[in-house]
């Protein structure tokens, strides 16, 4: 092989490598492409959001359907309200369960969608009424360990 044919195939290689890198940090960072030029917003109250962050993927049935557009704290109801930005595509019924949930052990934390039975689907501006918070790893331990102390002091 000539020089010039050897230092090709090393910068295609490179350039290869640099954009598998691109494509991994856009996806570690949740900021692949989601830009549907149809959506409605919704809102949804969490006790306690875990590790939720912005850009986290909404889904309904596994399928991502949405973003968490916004976080904030209300400091009447002193939990946190969480914006989300659904495609126009999927409708969800009025009385939908929305959860915080993580991929895997310790996983990313993302919104799950459980679609109810009601005949009145969410529209732009409404707010999810039934939710459930992130499971704590640090709450659970806390519980067991106490409840577990308990039990022994009975004794």
């Amino acid at each position: 092989m000539q020089r010039t044919t050897m230092d090709l195939w090393v910068g295609l290689f490179v350039v290869t490598g640099v954009i598998a890198l691109m494509i991994l940090s856009l996806k570690v960072g949740n900021l692949n492409v989601y830009n549907p030029s149809q959506s409605y917003v919704i809102t949804g109250n969490f006790e306690n959001i875990g590790g939720l962050k912005v850009r986290a993927p909404v889904k309904g049935a596994g399928v991502v359907v949405g973003r968490v557009t916004d976080i904030q704290f209300s400091t009447q109801t002193y939990d946190a309200i969480v914006t989300m930005s659904l495609d126009s595509r999927f409708t969800f019924p009025k009385d939908t369960f929305a959860s915080i949930l993580t991929s895997g052990l310790l996983g990313e934390q993302y919104i799950g969608l459980a679609a109810g039975g009601d005949d009145v689907m969410l529209k732009d501006g409404d707010k999810v009424m039934k939710t459930n918070s992130a499971m704590v790893l640090e709450e659970l331990i806390g519980r067991f360990l106490f409840d577990k102390a308990a039990k022994d002091d009975s004794l």
